[in-house]
């Protein structure tokens, strides 16, 4: 197991009680690191809660609290608490999302505004209701966790790529806002992650038939896998690295491929056509 340097550093991880949020939250229990697990839900914090604890094995602490990334008061409140138990934030990573799949003639503005809520302005919330500190100290890292369809869209999620896309302009607005004051922020942009909101948004055979045949690794992530990219750019490995997507996706979006037509069947059709000659 890899050791990132943050022992004893205290991060706040949103949307930490499932899926990327919670295997990153875990990563930085067991990396030595205090974790204040931010969540929605009683239930799956306590189970939470218990992982990453048990991650820490005593030797760091952590909180869980209950925030509603929407609601920036509660993330204020969230702020003090942290404070107050575990010291001054030194590290935020916004894992807090939410996808669904809807025609675009079909999307109400109620649901468009959902998405954006939680996607983008919770994402925005939660680095505000921290950074304040951060900036004061002049030192800090702040990862927030995007998409593939950052970079490009997919039927029946244009609200979903809609805010995929504004978290890369917040990567790069706030690299240079924040950079200025010694905060440094990235982001994540992974591709088909194995997470219960992958499984309970995706159908199975559309899962086999296009996700897993269109990574030329064969399988979706496992979000420890996102996790550990999360901590490196998160830690001093990265101490020169603001302003950066750190695409983790298997190859998925390196070019055209599928792996029951293999990697060069595209050329070689286009050799047999005379369409170029090798040299």
């Amino acid at each position: 197991m890899l050791n990132y340097g943050l022992s004893g550093r205290v991060v706040v991880v949103s949307g930490a009680t499932s899926g990327i949020g919670l295997s990153t939250a875990v990563a930085l229990a067991r990396d030595g690191a205090h974790v204040a697990v931010l969540g929605t839900n009683e239930e799956r914090m306590s189970a939470a809660m218990a992982q990453v604890r048990e991650a820490a094995g005593g030797r760091a602490k952590s909180i869980g609290i209950i925030a509603d990334v929407r609601q920036p008061a509660m993330l204020v409140d969230a702020a003090a608490t942290v404070a107050k138990e575990l010291g001054d934030v030194w590290g935020v990573i916004a894992a807090a999302g939410i996808a669904s799949a809807v025609k675009p003639e079909d999307l109400s503005l109620e649901e468009l505004n959902n998405v954006l809520a939680i996607n983008v302005g919770g994402v925005l919330s939660t680095c505000q209701a921290f950074v304040r500190g951060m900036i004061e100290r002049r030192s800090g890292s702040i990862v927030l966790i995007g998409s593939i369809n950052s970079f490009g869209g997919q039927p029946g999620r244009m609200h979903y790529t809609a805010s995929k896309h504004a978290v890369v302009g917040m990567v790069k607005n706030l690299a240079i806002d924040w950079g200025r004051h010694g905060v440094r922020v990235n982001g994540i942009a992974p591709g088909p992650v194995e997470t219960p909101l992958i499984r309970r948004n995706i159908p199975p055979s559309f899962m086999a038939n296009v996700f897993e045949d269109r990574i030329p690794l064969g399988r979706l992530a496992r979000s420890e896998e996102i996790a550990s990219a999360s901590l490196m750019l998160l830690s001093d490995a990265s101490s020169f690295v603001n302003g950066a997507m750190l695409v983790v996706d298997g190859g998925m979006t390196a070019g055209p491929f599928t792996r029951r037509q293999g990697a060069d069947m595209g050329s070689r059709r286009l050799l047999e056509a005379g369409a170029y000659s090798e040299e």
